[in-house]
């Protein structure tokens, strides 16, 4: 069956709208294609964390506000003052060349934008100096603005040493034991050995790694540990960096080594639980109610009332309890005992001279006296 066109399909498929949209569709193709890739290059460059201050330079005791936006939200950032750094080449000692006791935390809210008040302080290294903002936890993030500490000496930047290249040649291990106060819930503490080489051809000087420890199924929190010293190209050095965790930690850890953005190595640790601590605690579960039940029972036994006759002597010592209505029972040695005993007596009494019959005093006859007496 074969379809007509007629006068009236003609008209719509040349109506004026039609017409117009086949001829500016091609033209807004490339146009469209060329948004659809310049849109995330836009939203990193909006999002890319920057750093304001309120003085480039003030002098130790004073205060500036430093403000930032394009931060990831509800992040937990650290404000430090940190010398022998620029923002082109960053923090070259790491955290070490930082006033890390006059620092200050800060949360971004939900838009990624902040404002904290940093008191100045004097850094360990001189400068040229810079405020350093960086994230503590979740998805690094870094941002450096320049600063002047007023009367704080300047010098000149290290070097650069970006030729070399550490690598790790042998085995990591953990070196050390465990005290007996670790037993008892203190940090455990060993040292990071390991050796390094040098693969590239410009020496290595001072070199900054950071040890990350990992428990279960959570993300390693890094700390930066620096070597002092030098590697130079093709030379090997044995490092040793101390790793501590923190009090009471017991269960499998992992402990990684990283030297700018690469791993060079991880090393299992498994730290035995604190037992004194469980120790200390059913100790203390055991002793306290016993101690507190001796307390109660003795004061009870003060403030009780008591009946007459149940006041004793200090020493004297309670004697046989004999029931009241009952008869006593003896045993056959006690009646022995007693029938001799009554014989006895029965026998001094018929000796003494006042019992017998002739003597026998009467109820007319005066009573003998005893001698000596009137």
């Amino acid at each position: 069956m074969t379809r007509r066109t007629g006068p009236e399909t003609l008209r719509r498929a040349a109506s004026p709208a039609r017409l117009l949209t086949l001829a500016v569709l091609p033209a807004l193709l490339p146009a469209l294609f060329l948004s659809v890739l310049a849109v995330p290059g836009a939203r990193a460059a909006e999002s890319a964390p920057t750093v304001s201050l309120s003085k480039k330079e003030a002098g130790k005791g004073g205060e500036i506000t430093v403000s930032g936006k394009g931060w990831r939200g509800e992040a937990l950032l650290m404000l430090l003052i940190c010398g022998q750094a620029t923002p082109e080449r960053g923090v070259i000692g790491g955290t070490n060349s930082c006033a890390n006791g006059t620092g200050r935390a800060v949360t971004t809210d939900e838009k990624g934008a902040f404002s904290k008040r940093l008191p100045v302080a004097e850094p360990p290294e001189p400068c040229p100096c810079v405020v350093h903002v960086a994230t503590v936890t979740g998805e690094q993030a870094s941002a450096d603005a320049v600063f002047t500490v007023a009367g704080h000496p300047t010098a000149e930047l290290p070097r650069r040493t970006g030729g070399g290249k550490l690598a790790v040649l042998a085995a990591t291990r953990l070196e050390g034991d465990s005290s007996l106060l670790t037993w008892f819930g203190a940090p455990p503490a060993r040292r990071l050995v390991f050796t390094v080489g040098n693969l590239g051809p410009a020496p290595v000087e001072d070199p900054v790694f950071e040890i990350g420890t990992a428990h279960g199924v959570y993300a390693p929190q890094w700390e930066e540990r620096q070597w002092r010293g030098t590697v130079a190209p093709g030379a090997r050095a044995r490092i040793a960096l101390p790793v501590e965790l923190s009090a009471g930690a017991h269960g499998d850890y992992q402990i990684s080594l990283r030297y700018g953005k690469k791993v060079l190595a991880e090393q299992p640790w498994g730290v035995g639980r604190p037992w004194g601590v469980t120790l200390f605690w059913v100790l203390l579960c055991l002793v306290v109610p016993a101690a507190v039940f001796r307390i109660g029972m003795a004061v009870v036994d003060r403030i009780r009332p008591r009946t007459g006759g149940a006041h004793r002597t200090a020493g004297a010592r309670p004697g046989p309890a004999v029931s009241k209505g009952l008869p006593r029972r003896t045993t056959p040695v006690a009646r022995t005992a007693r029938s001799a005993a009554a014989a006895d007596a029965d026998a001094t009494t018929a000796v003494l001279p006042w019992f017998t019959p002739d003597s026998a005093p009467s109820e007319n006859r005066p009573r003998p006296t005893t001698k000596g007496q009137a």
